[in-house]
């Protein structure tokens, strides 16, 4: 059997790195070679910066109507591509078929909802404060755009990485994932089917040991104006520092350690279903999901039995139609070995394992529940980006709202109360961009701003 074949697509042509470099791609789960992928070169590199430069002279004056179009019909498209998909979400990243369902449902609203961004790009007028002046203020496009996007959502990143600055004027080089090329170059060819002109979106995959090099040069590249990575805080400052070289700006978004808040008088029950659900989709690799579980001591006895049957109860492997309800496989190896390595780090320092044993297989790691976790531990700190959660009891709301801010992260967060008045007061106290209340954490709004509130030091990085 042929393994498939992902290629560059540089100005309107699907074609093979110019050296001929190739990489394979490997479900992690099973870690068996499903495909390969050109390694783009420098000269791929610049090629696909030329492009977009030279497309972005057209495509800025291009009518919103022609732009909302493409993209309407983009969606229209991608309904018709549900099994390719999600087929190919599942071969390259060993998700479960529902975590590949969701995005495969969620990409389709993606393109309509961003199309319908041309009705708010607008321009403005006022008078002057020159007597008798009027000052016209326009929406103008930046110009090329290099989008970096991760493996873990990868129809949905990729899709929100390349049409909101398409919609606005801008073209894009996607830089894909190389755990997951294919899957991202299908909504490539999806816009491509869409009537995208040539340049206006080049996709360029590398392999691990390329990336760096192929990156920065990309964000040297004069012509190159903005940056927009979604990954790891680590890689986040690396991307960073790169742009200010150059003094380009970038849009980051870099993970979470989403606490969620349950109060005394929230429905128990349903706050650990939402807990759990949000804490162990996809394993717990997604930059939303509840990492942190701040309880009041009198929710604490019910909210950990009920916490702990639901942890329990799922099992991790590879997804089998029938089997238990299971979740998938981890990155790597590596990132299970983290994970568990945060773990035995807290219970060294006084933390309780309530669910999970410590044991590992390849990239299957098992759901962990953890309790007397404190600020100042690394699982407390940092974010796992696994099947992993940790709960802090306190007495009061201000201990709760405190220990929920105690974090370097400000991306999502959940408050748990059958009291409105209480859940409006906390979900603003709470440093997050989104405060989801009697809700999971892994929700947003479709075309509100997810994002973070900026890095906080705390006393771990100290």
């Amino acid at each position: 059997m042929t393994l498939p074949f992902t290629p560059l697509y540089i100005d309107g042509k699907w074609r093979p790195s110019s050296t001929d470099v190739t990489f394979e791609v490997r479900n992690p789960s099973s870690g068996k070679v499903v495909g390969t992928a050109a390694s783009a070169s420098a000269e791929d590199c610049a090629a696909a910066c030329t492009a977009a430069a030279q497309a972005f002279k057209t495509w800025e004056h291009t009518p919103l109507s022609v732009r909302r179009d493409v993209l309407l019909k983009a969606a229209d498209i991608l309904a018709g591509k549900k099994d390719d998909i999600i087929a190919t979400v599942m071969e390259e990243t060993a998700s479960t078929e529902e975590w590949a369902w969701v995005n495969f449902v969620v990409a389709i609203n993606q393109f309509r909802d961003v199309a319908a961004m041309t009705a708010l790009l607008k321009g403005e007028t006022s008078q002057s404060i020159i007597p008798g002046g009027q000052v016209f203020v326009q929406r103008r496009a930046i110009g090329v755009i290099f989008g970096i996007v991760p493996w873990n959502a990868p129809v949905t990143l990729a899709i929100r990485a390349v049409t909101v600055p398409i919609i606005c004027g801008n073209t894009v080089i996607l830089r894909t994932s190389e755990l997951c090329p294919r899957t991202q170059a299908i909504v490539v060819e999806i816009m491509e089917e869409a009537g995208l002109p040539a340049g206006v979106l080049s996709c360029i995959s590398t392999s691990r040991e390329d990336a760096p090099g192929r990156t920065a040069e990309i964000i040297a590249n004069p012509v190159v104006r903005k940056v927009n990575f979604t990954g790891s805080d680590v890689v986040g400052r690396v991307i960073a520092i790169e742009a200010a070289k150059y003094l380009k700006p970038c849009v980051l978004e870099l993970g979470g350690k989403s606490p969620a808040v349950v109060l005394d008088d929230a429905d128990i029950p349903r706050a650990a279903r939402a807990i759990a659900s949000s804490a162990l989709l996809n394993s717990g690799q997604v930059c939303m999901s509840t990492e942190r579980v701040i309880v009041q001591k009198g929710a604490a006895d019910e909210l950990l039995k009920h916490l702990g049957n639901l942890f329990r109860h799922v099992e991790a492997g590879d997804p089998e139609p029938g089997a238990a309800p299971r979740i998938g496989a981890m990155f790597n190896a590596a990132s299970v070995k983290n994970a568990i390595s945060m773990i035995k780090d807290a219970v060294d320092h006084g933390a309780e394992i309530l669910a999970g044993n410590l044991e590992s297989q390849g990239a299957i790691m098992q759901p962990h529940l953890l309790w007397k976790v404190k600020p100042g531990m690394r699982l407390w700190e940092r974010e796992s980006f696994a099947p992993v959660v940790v709960v802090n009891i306190v007495d009061t709301i201000e201990e709760a709202v405190e220990l929920a801010n105690n974090t370097d992260y400000s991306l999502a967060a959940g408050v748990w109360t059958r009291d409105v008045y209480k859940a409006f007061d906390i979900s603003s106290r709470i440093r997050a961009c989104m405060a989801n209340i009697n809700g999971p954490t892994i929700h947003a709004e479709s075309m509100k701003d997810v994002g973070g509130l900026g890095y906080v030091l705390t006393a771990y990085d100290a």
